[in-house]
This record gives structure tokens, sequence and C-alpha cells, in this order.
């Protein structure tokens, strides 16, 4: 069995170990920290924020309106006490009065206005509660499926290591150092497929007579443009 066909192998099975590697990567991180369910919970907490704004601005908004009741009353039963009898004094009354009246109509209206605000931040609230829920029995299922193929791949990551320990045995150590290096300098490809005498990694042409050496020559062949190893299928 030739050695490029062993390193061809070698090739094939750290290539699908690089593709299971990153796949349990990303399972993992969406494992950790689902993009969906964090933005969810962030509107939730968002909502509940503006409520307890609003539950803040209508306390306020109430407490000015009853002091402004209260100063209103006292001035009322001043005005009509009968206690006072100077008329410059009972006008400046009166007109205190209508002061207060106003003022209180205007802090009447701020509170009905911070009520109206209090119930739309609640049933924002509310809703952004129901859709994490929802979100969250989503990402849950989600999240089941996904531990079945994490742990799935990772039995087929056990096999690849051992696939990978039964071919290395039947390539010498310099072969392999070659092919590692390779592999570390063009992105995990080291051995690359030759067809229509053409390298199927980068494209570049082959002469006739290097195509025939890739095909038939038992030492080991490299694309002349990308370096890579090249191996052709009998």
């Amino acid at each position: 069995m030739s050695i490029t066909l062993n390193l061809y192998r070698l090739q094939q099975v750290d290539t699908r170990h690089d593709q299971v590697n990153a796949r349990l990567a990303a399972i993992r991180a969406a494992l950790e920290n689902d993009a969906e369910l964090k933005a969810a919970r962030q509107r939730q907490e968002g909502t509940e924020a503006a409520v307890k704004a609003a539950e803040k601005a209508l306390k306020q908004a109430e407490d000015e309106a009853t002091s402004q009741r209260i100063k209103l009353e006292q001035a009322e039963a001043s005005l009509y006490s009968g206690r006072i009898q100077s008329p410059k004094e009972l006008q400046d009354l009166q007109n205190d009065v209508a002061s207060l009246k106003r003022h209180l109509a205007t802090l009447e209206d701020c509170q009905l206005e911070n009520m109206l605000n209090l119930e739309e931040a609640r049933t924002q609230f509310e809703a952004a509660q129901k859709a994490y829920i929802s979100t969250q029995g989503q990402v849950i299922s989600k999240n089941a499926s996904l531990q079945s193929e994490f742990d799935n791949l990772q039995k087929e990551a056990e096999k690849l290591v051992a696939q990978r320990l039964a071919v290395t045995p039947m390539i010498d150590a310099a072969a392999i150092a070659r092919y590692d290096a390779l592999r570390q300098q063009k992105r995990g490809l080291a051995v690359a497929t030759l067809s229509d005498n053409a390298c199927d990694a980068c494209g570049a042409s082959l002469t006739p007579a290097h195509a025939q050496s890739v095909r038939f020559s038992p030492q080991i062949v490299n694309c002349p443009s990308c370096g890579r190893i090249l191996f052709a299928h009998q």
C-alpha cells in the first residue's frame, strides 16, 4: 500500500475530526449561551424596569395631587369660615383657591397619564414574560436535540481517534512530520486529490509527466503551486 494512499486516508480522518470538533464547539456554545433566550431575558428585564419606573412616577403624581388637595381644602376652609372680613383678603384667598384648583387639575391629568403609562408598561411586561417562557421552552426542546447530537458526535470523535491510531503506524515518521507541517500551513488540508491533471485544492494544472508521477510514483509528490501532497484515485 502506497504512502500517499495512507496519508490520504489519514487526511480523511483528520478532516472529519476537524468538522466534528468544530460542531462540538458550536453546540457547546449554543448550550451555554443561547442568543434567543438571552434576548428574551433582556426584553423581560427591560419591561420589568419600565414597570418599576412607571410605578414610581405614579406614586409621585399621587403624592403631589394629595398634597395639593390638602392645600385646597385648607384654603377653602379659610375662605368659607367667616373669619376673614377684609374684602381684599377674601379676594386674595379666592384667587389662591382658583390657582390651587387649576394646579390640582394639572396634577390629576398627570396622575391619569401615569396610570395609563403603568397599565401599558404592565401589559408589555406580561407579554415579555410570556415570550420568555415560550422561548425558554423552545430552547429546552432544541437543546435536548442538540445534546443528543453532541453525545453522538463525541462518540464519533472517539472512533476517529481510534482510526487515526490505526493508520499512523503504517506511515513513517518523516512523512507524518511532513504531513503535520502542511496541515498547520494549509488550514488543515495537507493532502489534495488530483482530478483532470489539476490539484483539487488550488486548481493548478500539472504537466502530464507530473500527473503520472502522482498516479504511479511510490514517493510523495507535491502540487507545484500550493505545495500540498497530491493523491490520485486509481
